[in-house]
């Protein structure tokens, strides 16, 4: 399993409406893409600003490739993305995963 790694700044007045925003766009694209097995959305305040770090999980390189096109490492951005986000980050992190497990609700 890979796991793919995004992060992006938006004003903090405007963090709950992105938030929405990333349900609509990018997690929803995460959820339709095949091979995509799972996605964690972390938010952090700091002062007016607000960090967003996706973490998806993806069973391939291949699978990431079908959502974020042939060049794995470069972001992927939807046109509405300038009406949030401070900058856009150009590249993406990806970590193979060598362990993983979540408590169980």
């Amino acid at each position: 399993m890979i796991a793919r790694s995004w992060h992006g700044r938006v004003p903090r007045a405007r963090a709950d409406a992105y938030a929405r925003y990333l349900e609509r766009t990018g997690l929803a694209d995460y959820r339709a893409t095949p091979g995509n097995v799972g996605v964690i959305v972390l938010r952090r305040d700091d002062g007016d600003v607000t960090h967003f770090t996706l973490l998806t999980f993806w069973e391939s390189l291949d699978a990431i490739r079908r959502f974020a096109g042939d060049d794995a490492e470069r972001a992927r951005y939807y046109p509405e993305d300038d009406d949030y986000l401070l900058e856009r980050e150009p590249f993406v992190t990806h970590y193979d995963v060598l362990s993983a497990w979540l408590a169980p609700e």
